[in-house]
């Protein structure tokens, strides 16, 4: 089968540390043995993964060092830590490959991701990005053209567009890779956003794209037979602020649209999941996405756990 895995960028950065690149560096390749599992069972795989923590932290270096040297826009951000992640996951599937006697190919695409400049979403900005701000630079950062918002007391944090993204502007060259038997890394951090200008040609902006969005849109283009979406919960949930939330096995596209328009997958977590599955499961309808947590793969590969959405 060829698969899209698509893991958070939390995946590589585990609760209480700093998230150093020694840290992730071992939290990749202790938990990239499932996926070497998919590999090693012949499967194509491209694996996807978020980056938000981080872009965060590229972000906070910018503005530390903004009197020493240039600062980087988003979207070099998002490509930097495109590249750097990518080097982490493919140096862990290697290392894992080579420890069970396999050959390792595996390669990691910088992906740059085609949006529309005239989407909605830039002029609605909603997206939070980098470290929190007081309200003081706050304005004056808002002064120099970036939208802020206030964040639940505990400051203001700058908001960026989030735009859906429209198509690889290389397709050809992750077909290659996966047709040439490699596993590929790419889409990092929902891929590099640019447009195209009146005379076609190509320009990085400003904008971060939800990953999983854009995972199912790379998982449409190759025509991939599974996603699969690692997330921090075993399960999708109903109700799951009362307290007593209800755990779901198995779910069609009609019932996650419902649940989505009841609101019980909010924007800002699970809801981009549910309307990434929505989407691939009605493109393909033969087709289903797994929806669980990166420790919980193995068992939701054989039907042990996790959430399935399809279209019957």
């Amino acid at each position: 089968m060829r698969i899209v895995l698509a893991l958070g960028g939390n995946a590589l950065i585990k609760p209480g540390e700093k998230g150093t690149a020694d840290e992730q560096l071992r939290n990749v390749e202790n938990s990239v043995g499932d996926i070497v599992s998919l590999i090693a069972d012949g499967h194509q795989v491209v694996v996807t993964h978020g980056n938000g923590p981080q872009a965060g932290a590229r972000l906070i270096r910018n503005e530390m060092a903004a009197t020493e040297v240039y600062p980087d826009p988003l979207v070099v951000c998002v490509a930097d830590t495109q590249g750097s992640m990518g080097y982490m996951i493919e140096q862990g599937i290697v290392n894992q490959l080579m420890k069970r006697g396999l050959r390792p190919r595996v390669a990691t695409l910088v992906t740059l991701i085609e949006v529309n400049p005239g989407d909605p979403a830039f002029t609605k900005p909603t997206k939070p990005v980098g470290p929190f701000y007081t309200q003081e630079k706050a304005i004056a950062r808002m002064k120099s053209g970036w939208k802020m918002v206030e964040d639940a007391g505990r400051g203001y944090r700058r908001v960026v567009p989030s735009p859906m993204p429209l198509r690889l502007v290389n397709p050809d060259a992750l077909t290659t890779l996966l047709d040439g038997g490699f596993t590929v890394i790419a889409g990092g951090g929902g891929g590099i956003p640019v447009y195209r200008d009146k005379s076609g040609h190509l320009t990085g902006i400003d904008a971060v794209i939800d990953k999983d969005l854009a995972s199912v849109m790379i998982a449409k283009t190759i025509q991939a037979d599974e996603v699969i979406i690692l997330t921090g919960v075993e399960k999708v949930a109903i109700n799951f602020k009362s307290g007593n939330p209800t755990w779901i096995d198995r779910m069609t596209a009609r019932e996650a649209k419902a649940y989505l328009a009841q609101g019980e997958f909010p924007p800002g977590s699970m809801g981009p999941k549910i309307q990434a599955a929505i989407d691939f499961v009605e493109t393909f309808r033969d087709r289903r996405v797994i929806i669980t947590s990166e420790t919980k793969l193995a068992e939701a590969l054989a039907g042990k756990t996790g959430t399935i959405i399809e279209n019957a």
